[in-house]
């Protein structure tokens, strides 16, 4: 089951990687693009204004002066032919002309008045958008459909001779060049996308193993506990059933008193297992109402510790009760009084006979602090970090008495943390144990 998960987990995290990679991309390939587009125009309009002076001084003042006769040459131009740096000034990816569009000419044809010799793999001249750049005397860019039905961008740059002749130089490259930059940058983009995602996918089962530890460990606790608590409540009930059995075969025998005796026992440490199991789950579930407020542990230690005096006494145990006068704490003072009693009550089982028990308190830095020591065996290495697990005993090594269900010293705990205190255990160094409650002073 947790195998499945991780894996539905990781692969949620390369899903949801694969978009945000995908969505950059988008992005950044629109954007790059968008670029590219935008440098292609602004080269072919300084390759166009590199020669508008060439056009204005020389070409459109020959033209006005009347020395294009409009007929095309050899080089596939018209008038004279191609001259100055129409030839050896431009590269061979861009086309170049010079024309004096349709209606400057009296015509409906324009007249060319120089081209690079690949101008017409390019299709240029382009009439309309030299007509348009001359009606709106600005640079005009415009993708258009040239020799070969290829896309070709063109700028065209319109020019204003002396006498009020108009001419217009148009730079034309293809399309492609822009599609293989776009090409380029998809290709290197798909492979290392790729790449992340496979890291992104091992990553993703390492940290979703580490991730679902946690998970594990609680599941596993959660069945712990459960196996647990059904055992204690299931050895309590059989033993009310056998009982119940006896009494039911003779209902005339007086020893039934002794049997009834045992049923009500094993019915009250029922009902004190549910009443522990219910405030587990209340501390889980952050519904058990908890106080704080200011209270003195002092007197809520000495009180508790009253309680066990005459215990202490039928069990032969002398306990000691060394509390200062006053100990500010803050928290829940019948909280804290549950707690001690865990506290005494685990003490009190583990004392030896003839023992001692002895309940102390002190203040420290910011913090006020109850302990609760007794002289006993002490806690076993390997038991010390386990104390206050649930159903967790160690009664093999240290109880004079066995007993209880391993469930108060857990419960003692998660009361103290949730006053914003703890509760800690060790050995003490004389021999026993020793338990100490920490709350936060006043």
């Amino acid at each position: 089951m947790f195998e499945r998960i991780r894996r539905r987990l990781t692969l949620s995290y390369v899903v949801i990687l694969a978009l945000i990679l995908l969505l950059v991309g988008i992005v950044a390939v629109a954007s790059f693009s968008r670029q590219v587009h935008d440098q292609q125009d602004e080269l072919l309009k300084q390759k166009a204004k590199g020669d508008a002076d060439f056009v204005r001084d020389a070409l459109l003042r020959r033209y006005e002066d009347g020395e294009y006769s409009g007929a095309r040459d050899d080089e596939g131009g018209r008038g004279h032919g191609p001259i100055g740096p129409f030839r050896s000034a431009t590269s061979s990816d861009i086309g170049m002309v010079a024309l004096v569009p349709p209606g400057e000419t009296g015509g409906d044809e324009g007249t060319v008045l120089d081209s690079t010799s690949s101008a017409s793999y390019f299709g240029l001249p382009f009439e309309e958008p030299a007509i348009r750049a001359t009606q709106e005397g600005e640079t005009v860019f415009e993708t258009v459909e040239g020799a070969g039905d290829e896309k070709v961008r063109v700028a065209s740059v319109p020019v204003t001779g002396r006498d009020g002749a108009k001419a217009v130089v148009q730079a034309a490259q293809s399309s492609k060049v822009v599609g293989e930059m776009v090409r380029s940058l998809i290709l290197v983009l798909v492979p290392v996308g790729l790449l992340g995602l496979l890291l992104a996918g091992f990553g993703g089962l390492f940290l979703s193993r580490r991730a679902m530890q946690p998970v594990r460990d609680a599941f596993q606790r959660q069945r712990t506990f459960i196996a647990d608590a059904s055992h204690e409540l299931k050895t309590p009930l059989a033993l009310v059933k056998i009982n119940a059995e006896v009494m039911q075969r003779n209902l005339s025998d007086p020893d039934n008193r002794e049997v009834i005796e045992d049923q009500l026992s094993e019915i009250d440490r029922m009902d004190a297992l549910l009443s522990d199991l219910l405030t587990l789950a209340r501390l889980d579930s952050g519904r058990l109402e908890v106080e704080d407020k200011p209270f003195d542990l002092s007197v809520v230690a000495a009180e508790t510790a009253g309680r066990f005096l005459k215990r202490a006494a039928s069990e032969n145990i002398r306990l000691e009760i060394e509390v200062p006068d006053e100990l500010p704490a803050r928290g829940d003072p019948e909280r804290a009084a549950q707690i001690l009693t865990a506290l005494l009550d685990n003490a009190m089982r583990y004392a030896p006979k003839e023992g001692s028990v002895t309940v102390s308190g002190h203040s420290l830095d910011g913090c006020t602090e109850a302990s609760v020591t007794d002289n006993g065996p002490g806690i076993p290495q390997q038991h010390l970090s386990r104390i206050f697990d649930r159903f967790y005993r160690t009664e093999e090594a240290r109880t004079r008495a066995g007993g209880g269900t391993g469930l108060g010293l857990s419960i003692a705990r998660a009361l103290a943390r949730a006053q914003g205190g703890d509760l800690t255990a060790e050995n003490a160094d004389g021999g026993g144990a020793v338990f100490r409650l920490q709350l936060s002073g006043q």
